[in-house]
């Protein structure tokens, strides 16, 4: 049952993921979430987002901004990255990661989601059918609501690192 929400994997931050390696392995398409996942809860793009998008598209990849905030917040921070975007998306509905991949012209093969939260970035990911990354939040400071949804993300997590203990044994066999 917590399967549906195991990340595919689970990494420190937005900015160590292996964006080459990903490219080289065919993925095409990129959609973040924004908030604690690229920068703090309603911080504008810093000069680590900017690079990020830049480096990214330089790659070949095709990005898209994921956001359940209101339009005002998700355009404010991509009018220094300049991707495309969906406010208010209602994640975890699967609905506009479709929508997304259809703006980028990518599909399930060659998406990747990466976003900071279990319940809502990777649950909808998974349920859409794309490879999902997992980060840590950027800083510790959330809304409550989110405060919460990390105690419960804390036990999906001790379950998948878990699994992730027994594969690497498994394989050292």
């Amino acid at each position: 049952m917590l399967e549906s929400f195991y990340p595919g994997e689970y990494l420190d931050s937005a900015y160590e993921v292996p964006y080459e390696k990903l490219y080289q392995e065919g993925y095409r398409g990129i959609i973040f979430d924004i908030d604690n996942t690229l920068v703090p809860h309603g911080a504008r793009a810093d000069g680590r987002a900017k690079k990020l998008f830049l480096s990214l598209k330089a790659l070949g990849f095709s990005c898209c901004l994921l956001s359940n905030n209101k339009e005002a917040r998700v355009k404010q921070f991509n009018e220094d990255v300049k991707v495309l975007y969906i406010h208010n998306a209602h994640k975890p509905s699967v609905k506009n990661y479709r929508q997304a991949m259809a703006r980028m012209g990518t599909d399930t093969g060659n998406t990747i989601f990466v976003g900071d939260q279990i319940f809502t970035d990777i649950c909808g990911g998974n349920r859409a059918g794309i490879r999902t990354i997992l980060v840590k939040p950027i800083h510790p400071k959330e809304e409550i609501q989110i405060v919460l949804k990390r105690y419960l993300e804390r036990i999906v997590l001790f379950f998948y690192q878990r699994r992730q203990r027994m594969a690497e044994k498994g394989k050292r066999i």
